[in-house]
């Protein structure tokens, strides 16, 4: 099966390129739109299908990834899908057990806690053998979406990654992960280089299976002040960008367009607009004015409205859009949220959200 997952063929022809033109900066009738974690409890139908299910299991079955990637299309006119997955899926690959604790998230049974830990990783990881059922769902997938619209892949970045698998889980301070950066700097170098590598050939691996674009996310960068993302985060953030274009290149596979999403590093906007990313995604912190201004005109912006926004009337929605929208300009932007959907929010508002952009836009063009 590997060649067969190295090349599918005869993937239904795409009838929805808007994200996709946006992405590589050519000229779209409306602004797209698509919502991170849009595949999310915040939709019955998912809770249903994900029900008796173990969420680890959940991702390593391409049927229910697939069925749950497909969910929100059914509901709201989004512009883009992104495959049902985890970032974690990584770390297991280098031998980490992670598991979903209720009520508490993801939890590793053993975090990293002394380097010498490291050398219980897997030093080669063949992404094939143990990140298959990503790409098998992301083939099936692009199969069921019958062109209807693109899909994304996605991975964790190294240094959010590292901060997980140290920290065992999730962490207001990050004090463990970020001890290892100021007292091993030579190990931690060794865990995100070694990272970066699973990271690139599982993004590679991802288009060959039919991802049309990829989004990396770098979801803890606030964590980290200017110092230590330009030495542990930014050199690995541009590393794979390059890597994985060079990949492609070489396996004749499409160039996607790539998104990278650094949550809370305003300060480091400018050298993400230089990272070889084509988009750059923003969370809700940032004004649209000064993030069009660090980053300048040649990189598309994906964000940014606060996903709380979503907790207002309808109409309150379609206004903070429109502002966002002028704010932005409707050309070389993506709408998206600044960060994730929540589990409680009401789907009726997402559609809100998602039909405001179109219609705002399109407007806006028009005038």
């Amino acid at each position: 099966t590997c060649c067969l997952l190295r090349s599918p063929k005869g993937f239904p022809k795409l009838k929805n390129d808007t994200f996709l033109r946006a992405a590589r900066g050519e000229e779209t009738e409306h602004t797209p739109v698509w919502c991170m974690r849009q595949a999310g409890r915040y939709l019955p139908e998912f809770r249903e299908t994900r029900a008796s299910q173990d969420f680890f299991a959940t991702c390593r079955s391409p049927k229910l990834c697939c069925e749950l990637t497909l969910q929100p299309l059914r509901r709201f006119p989004l512009d883009a899908a992104i495959i049902f997955s985890d970032i974690l899926v990584v770390p297991q690959a280098l031998g980490m057990e992670v598991v979903m604790v209720p009520g508490k998230g993801p939890t590793f049974t053993e975090p990293l806690k002394e380097v010498e830990d490291l050398l219980k990783l897997r030093q080669k990881v063949d992404v094939t053998a143990e990140l298959g059922y990503v790409f098998q769902a992301i083939t099936l997938t692009r199969h069921s979406l019958e062109g209807k619209v693109p899909l994304i892949g996605f991975s964790g970045a190294p240094w959010t990654l590292m901060s997980y698998m140290i920290e065992g889980g999730g962490s207001t301070t990050m004090a463990k992960a970020k001890s290892w950066l100021y007292r091993h700097p030579e190990a931690s170098h060794r865990l995100l280089r070694l990272l970066a590598d699973v990271i690139i050939d599982y993004l590679v691996g991802q288009v060959a299976a039919g991802a049309q674009a990829l989004q990396l996310f770098e979801s803890h960068a606030g964590h980290l002040g200017p110092e230590l993302f330009q030495d542990f985060a930014l050199p690995y953030i541009r590393d794979i960008a390059q890597a994985v274009k060079s990949k492609l290149k070489e396996e004749a596979l499409p160039l996607v367009p790539m998104i990278i999403f650094a949550k809370d590093a305003h300060y480091a906007l400018r050298d993400l607009a230089h990272a070889g990313y084509e988009v750059v995604g923003l969370d809700w912190t940032i004004r649209p004015q000064e993030a069009r201004a660090q980053i300048g005109k040649d990189v598309t912006l994906q964000g940014n409205l606060d996903p709380c926004a979503l907790y207002a009337p309808k109409e309150k929605i379609g206004e903070l859009v429109k502002k966002m929208l002028e704010s932005f300009g409707t050309q070389r932007y993506i709408a998206n949220l600044g960060h994730g959907l929540y589990p409680d929010m009401n789907p009726e508002h997402v559609g809100a959200f998602v039909e405001a952009v179109h219609a705002h836009s399109r407007h806006i063009n028009k005038h």
